[in-house]
C-alpha cells in the first residue's frame, strides 16, 4: 500500500478539523451583526456583573486544590482504557492497575494527611 493511501484518512481528518472551526468563524464573522454598544463590552460572567477588581490575590490553597484535582482527573484518564481491555489482559492486567490505584490512593491519603484538601 502506498505511503499517501495509508495516511489519507488521517490527512482528510486533520484537513476537516482546522477547516471546519475556520469556516465557522469565517462564517459568524460575516455574517454576524455589529452593533456594539457599551453594555455587550462590559464583561458579565454566570448572570453576574463582576464586582471588584479581577487581579485580587487567590489562595495558593486554591491553586493546589486545583492542581491535585487535574492530576487526579488525568490519572481517571488511564483507567479507561485499561477497562475496555480488561478481559484481554487477564490477571495481569488486573494487578498492574490494582497496583497503580494503591500508588494513587497511596498519593491521595498524603495529600489528605498534609491539609492540602482543607479549605480554610
Amino acid at each position: 500500500m502506498p505511503l499517501g493511501l495509508k495516511y489519507s484518512s488521517l490527512v482528510i481528518l486533520f484537513v476537516l478539523s482546522v477547516a471546519i472551526p475556520l469556516a465557522l468563524v469565517g462564517i459568524a464573522s460575516l455574517a454576524g451583526p455589529k452593533r456594539p454598544t457599551t453594555g455587550k463590552h462590559t464583561p458579565f460572567e454566570s448572570g453576574i456583573h463582576p464586582v471588584g477588581d479581577a487581579r485580587r490575590r487567590f489562595s495558593v490553597k486554591f491553586f493546589l486544590v486545583a492542581l491535585l484535582f487535574l492530576i487526579f482527573d488525568v490519572e481517571v484518564i488511564f483507567v479507561f482504557p485499561w477497562a475496555v481491555l480488561f478481559r484481554h489482559l487477564g490477571l495481569f492486567g488486573f494487578i498492574e492497575m490494582t497496583v497503580f490505584l494503591v500508588i494513587l490512593l497511596l498519593g491521595l491519603f498524603y495529600v489528605w494527611r498534609k491539609g492540602a484538601l482543607e479549605w480554610e
